[in-house]
C-alpha cells in the first residue's frame, strides 16, 4: 500500500527552526528537523516512480473524481465566483500534467513507471465543501512529503524537477487555503514530514494499488478524537479512547520546523500557543518525533 508521497523523504532543508514560546504547562522544545533515513538502495528514479508518481497518480485521481462528482454550482453554492472554480480545476489539470511529465521521464530512463491505485475517497467526497476541505491537507501534505526527499536525490536534474513541482503544490495551497477562508501564507516555513507519517496520512484513502506499486512502509495507528473541531490554540484535545494508545506521554505538534510538546494526561493535551496553518499532532512516549517514539499519528489540524 502505498502512500500520498510516502517515500518522498526530506526535499529542501528547512530553514533554521523557530523558536518557539510556550505558555505554562507545556514544554516547547525546539526540534530540529529530523535527519534523513538511509536512502536504502533507492536510486532517483526509484524515487520518482514510487514516491513523486505514486504521489501524483492520488492527487490527480482525487480532483478528476471530485469534479465529475460534483458540477460547478456545488462549488458556486460554498460562496466561490466562477474564477475560483475555474482556478480548482486548474489544480486538477496541473496534477495530471505532473503524472504524464513523470512517466515519461520514468521511462525515458529506462524503468517501468508505477501504476495508479484504487483509491477511496468517500468521506472526502461527502460534499464539495469536504472535498475542497480534503484538498486543503491533501496539499499541505504533498508540500511535507516533498521537503522531505532532498537528501536522497543525487542528481541536480532530477532534484530540479523536484523543486520545480514542490513551487506548484505550495501554490496550490494557498489557493485553496484563500479558498478555504484562510491566510494563504500563515508561516514564514513549511514543514518536513518523514515517510511513515506521510504514509499514516496518505494510507486512508488507498483501497489497493497494483503488483509492484506497494512500498515496504508500515503506518502508524491513526489518531482518533473526540473532538476534532475545536482544534484551536488553547483548547484540550481528546482521545476518543483515553488508554489508546498505551504508553502515550506526549501530544506532540509539528510545524514549522519545530516541535511543542504537551502532556498527555488522561486522554487529554493541551494545543499549545504559536501554531500556525496546517499542523501535524503525533502520540509520543517521550519529548520527540523520532520514529520510535511515535506511538500514533500524525493527523492534521487547523488551528488557523
Amino acid at each position: 500500500m502505498p502512500s500520498l508521497r510516502s517515500t518522498m523523504r526530506y526535499l529542501f532543508c528547512l530553514a533554521p527552526a523557530l523558536t518557539v514560546a510556550a505558555p505554562a504547562g507545556i514544554d516547547a522544545r525546539q526540534e530540529p528537523a529530523p535527519p534523513a533515513p538511509p536512502a536504502g538502495g533507492l536510486t532517483d528514479v526509484d524515487i520518482q516512480s514510487t514516491s513523486a508518481l505514486t504521489a501524483e497518480h492520488l492527487e490527480a485521481a482525487f480532483y478528476k473524481n471530485g469534479f465529475a462528482k460534483f458540477p460547478a454550482s456545488d462549488f458556486l453554492a460554498l460562496g466561490l465566483t466562477e474564477a475560483d472554480v475555474q482556478s480548482l480545476v486548474k489544480v486538477g489539470e496541473t496534477e495530471a500534467t505532473h503524472v504524464t511529465t513523470l512517466l515519461s521521464a520514468i521511462a525515458g530512463a529506462g524503468a517501468v513507471p508505477v501504476e495508479p491505485c484504487q483509491y477511496n475517497f468517500d468521506a472526502a467526497f461527502a460534499s464539495a465543501q469536504t472535498m475542497v476541505a480534503t484538498a486543503r491537507i491533501l496539499e499541505a501534505v504533498g508540500v511535507s512529503a516533498y521537503l522531505g526527499a532532498a537528501p536522497l536525490i543525487q542528481s541536480g536534474d532530477v532534484l530540479s524537477a523536484a523543486a520545480s513541482i514542490v513551487t506548484v503544490e505550495a501554490r496550490h495551497q494557498a489557493l485553496i487555503r484563500l479558498l478555504s477562508g484562510a491566510e494563504a501564507v500563515p508561516s514564514a516555513f513549511d514543514t518536513a514530514l518523514g515517510p511513515r507519517a506521510v504514509f499514516t496520512l496518505a494510507a486512508q484513502f488507498i483501497r489497493s494499488c497494483p503488483e509492484g506499486s506497494n512500498l515496504n512502509i508500515q503506518a502508524f495507528p491513526s489518531i482518533s478524537l473526540q473532538n476534532p473541531e475545536l482544534a484551536q490554540v488553547g483548547q484540550n484535545l481528546q482521545l476518543a479512547d483515553a488508554g489508546q494508545p498505551s504508553g502515550g506521554q506526549f501530544c506532540a505538534f509539528v510545524v514549522s520546523g519545530a516541535t511543542q510538546f504537551s502532556p498527555l494526561t488522561n486522554g487529554n493535551c493541551l494545543i499549545p500557543q504559536n501554531l500556525s496553518g496546517e499542523t501535524y499532532m503525533m502520540i509520543t512516549k517521550s519529548q520527540s518525533t523520532a520514529d520510535a517514539e511515535v506511538l500514533a499519528g500524525p493527523s492534521v489540524i487547523q488551528p488557523s
